[in-house]
């Protein structure tokens, strides 16, 4: 794939419109049972080593994270991984789940994507939701089967990363709001200044040819290798 442009127009055409969207929500619902509100991404570091103090460092902290983490890994590869799975492609499936875990520099961050993968999997195999076994790839992680749930549910490429990308802001913010004395209005100033680079960091991630893929989060992975061994902690990453 020379460019991440693929747009899977209407995932395939299917129950379009409604159905789709709701699919999207309860995919990026706080309440979905896979575990996710358990990790902090390297957040509760940053509050831990003071590097995040206030609602405006916390701002810049997600900022930064979503323009050269998201945008350059996660969003890309749901791209890929969208568009692997509508073709029933298990090889290239297998590639970029490999890939994504090899840019996990930290054993907590590897951690997180595999149990929130193995968590969606097991949801989706109760909802009888899951592709066909030989499809899925060995240790399949949280990108790879939110590829597929989009997927499944029908949901157009760039609706599948805007949702995603909202649902890691929510998580953030709820992090902040545990671990800092963040009010939920601050949350709220947050997400309206950080709204527009939300789409675009779609766009960026959309726009990106695969040599350009990976994060460049140096200050995060640091943050995340000494979270794991921080005395008193709330998150698991």
């Amino acid at each position: 794939m020379a460019t991440a442009t693929s747009t899977l127009t209407e995932a395939g055409a299917g129950p379009a419109g409604d159905l789709a969207l709701l699919g999207l929500m309860q995919l990026v619902s706080p309440a979905l049972p896979i575990g996710a509100f358990a990790w902090s991404q390297g957040l509760e570091s940053a509050f831990e080593l003071g590097w995040v103090n206030n609602e405006a460092e916390l701002a810049e902290w997600v900022e930064g994270v979503l323009e050269d983490g998201l945008s350059r890994c996660e969003l890309p590869l749901l791209v890929r991984l969208q568009t692997a799975w509508a073709k029933g492609d298990a090889i290239t499936l297998a590639k970029w789940n490999d890939w994504l875990h090899a840019t996990r520099e930290t054993a907590e961050l590897s951690d997180e994507d595999t149990r929130l993968g193995g968590a969606l999997v097991t949801l989706l195999r109760n909802l009888d939701l899951l592709p066909e076994p030989h499809l899925i790839p060995e240790e399949p992680g949280y990108i790879t089967m939110f590829a597929w749930a989009a997927h499944k549910r029908f949901v157009p490429v760039r609706q599948t990363l805007l949702g995603f990308a909202w649902a890691w802001l929510e998580n953030q913010l709820a992090v902040a709001c545990k671990a800092l004395p963040l009010g939920h209005t601050a949350a709220q100033r947050i997400i309206e200044r950080l709204r527009p680079q939300l789409a675009e960091a779609v766009d960026m991630a959309l726009a990106r040819n695969d040599h350009e893929l990976g994060p460049i989060l140096p200050g995060l992975a640091l943050g995340s290798a000494l979270h794991e061994t921080q005395y008193s902690r709330l998150f698991r990453s």
